[in-house]
């Protein structure tokens, strides 16, 4: 077993490899060559796919008028809002909903939270959106539609549906003040819509693609909704782009060396834990910035997740036990934003006195350590990704830290990390089964 740590601030990298997974010194040392290459690449602009790297620089490039603005409009939203709508699909929304769920308290539907931020335009079913107005019929509400051409058909559909509910709830002249579209700057079917109905618009920039956009107005609108501090979420990203990019040692650079030596020796699944269950959705974002940069080719790892300890009853057993094909990215929080210990039980009924004022983020760290201690013996090797708490700061640092990585990681693959070609098949087969000219 290797064990290795790097730190930035509070954040810490520890790589602990299973003994038939210890790598040899000339592995790292080649893997390491290639990926300061692949950072130079980014720096440089000189890869493929290097017309959609705006998301580098975002942090330092925001300003703070911007910000202010998108605090503005969402400060009117709240007051009007009991319900605030994301539509949107893959990027368009998982990364301010993987950044909301992880802030927001798990239960906020049942403590009347204004406004209850939900999402439509991310799937085709009926009864979901059928749901979601019946709701909405109750409610007041206000729309965010996210699409950079406005012809991605999921959100599209639910944006001329959940529209004419507005107008028809509101009329059109309260609609209007109620809808904010997010899409292309200049061009495209939401562009012309919100130019000609006079919503209230912001910019998808042209140089940053869906998955990398949660620093753009497509997270952060939705996020500032949401009650949570865009300004320190963007201070975050910013204290880890300057460490990132100035420095030939970093978290980044040794996660990716040893994902993709990972790759190198036929493991074929990322497996990212967690153990807070608002990180679920954190977890569905990586799925697709991992998902959609690496897997073409025939090429890439297969991004997966589980929530643990509740998963250790369920996915526990394969992954002790079952084919050796995985690694895991363990994301660790070592301090929780609230405090519930154990209390004595005189009778001791229950056998439980030995946890008598354990916290309860006490206990979950030693299941956390129990599991990672077996997964090794079991030959699981792991990364774990350990921060301080979850807030908007380290929120920031790990979204900025995860798209570098990926970035690094496509470019030691040999792919284009930015493109999404296999997403259009589907497309072209609906579009005909449906007889759209």
């Amino acid at each position: 077993m290797q064990h290795k740590s790097l730190k930035i601030k509070e954040m810490k990298l520890y790589i602990e490899y299973s003994n038939k997974d210890i790598p040899k010194s000339e592995d790292i040392k080649t893997l390491t060559a290639q990926a300061l290459q692949a950072k130079q690449t980014i720096i440089n602009r000189s890869g493929n796919g290097n017309d959609f790297l705006g998301w580098v620089d975002l942090p330092e490039q925001i300003t703070t008028q911007e910000l202010n603005d998108i605090n503005s409009v969402a400060k009117t939203l709240r007051k009007k809002s009991d319900v605030f709508v994301v539509a949107g699909i893959g990027g368009s929304y998982l990364g301010a909903r993987a950044v909301i769920e992880a802030l927001k308290n798990n239960f906020d539907y049942a403590l009347n939270t204004t406004p209850l931020v939900l999402y439509a335009g991310n799937t085709m079913c009926e009864d979901y959106l059928s749901d979601l107005m019946q709701v909405l019929d109750k409610r007041d509400y206000s729309l965010c539609v996210i699409s950079k051409s406005g012809t991605t058909t999921e959100t599209a559909v639910t944006f001329r549906i959940l529209r004419n509910h507005l107008e028809q709830k509101y009329g059109k002249q309260e609609a209007k003040q109620r809808i904010v579209a997010i899409t292309d700057k200049e061009k495209g079917i939401l562009k012309n819509i919100a130019d000609k109905e006079g919503y209230k618009t912001y910019v998808i920039p042209d140089n940053v693609g869906g998955r990398f956009s949660v620093l753009t107005p497509v997270g952060l609108l939705p996020i500032a909704v949401a009650g949570f501090d865009i300004t320190t979420l963007i201070n975050g990203a910013r204290q880890m782009r300057n460490e990132l990019i100035n420095h030939d040692t970093s978290i980044a650079l040794d996660y990716a060396i040893n994902r993709k030596y990972f790759y190198n020796i036929g493991k074929q699944i990322e497996l990212l834990v967690n153990y807070q269950p608002n990180l679920v959705y954190f977890n569905e974002w990586f799925k697709q910035l991992f998902g959609e940069s690496e897997g073409k080719d025939n090429k890439g790892l297969f991004p997966a997740s589980v929530s643990n300890t509740t998963d250790l009853h369920s996915m526990g057993q394969y992954i002790q036990q079952g084919k050796r094909l995985m690694f895991e990215t363990v994301l660790h929080v070592e301090n929780s934003n609230n405090h519930l210990s154990i209390p004595q039980q005189q009778d001791d009924d229950d056998k439980l006195n030995y946890l008598t004022n354990f916290s309860l983020t006490q206990i979950n760290h030693k299941a956390e350590e129990g599991t990672r201690m077996a997964h090794l013996d079991g030959d699981v090797s792991q990364i774990q990704l350990s921060i301080d708490k979850l807030d908007e700061e380290n929120l920031g640092a790990l979204i900025y830290f995860f798209e570098f990585s990926c970035a690094i990681s496509g470019y030691m693959l040999g792919i284009n990390p930015f493109d999404q070609p296999g997403v259009e098949f589907y497309k072209k087969n609906m579009f005909a089964l449906l007889g759209k000219k």
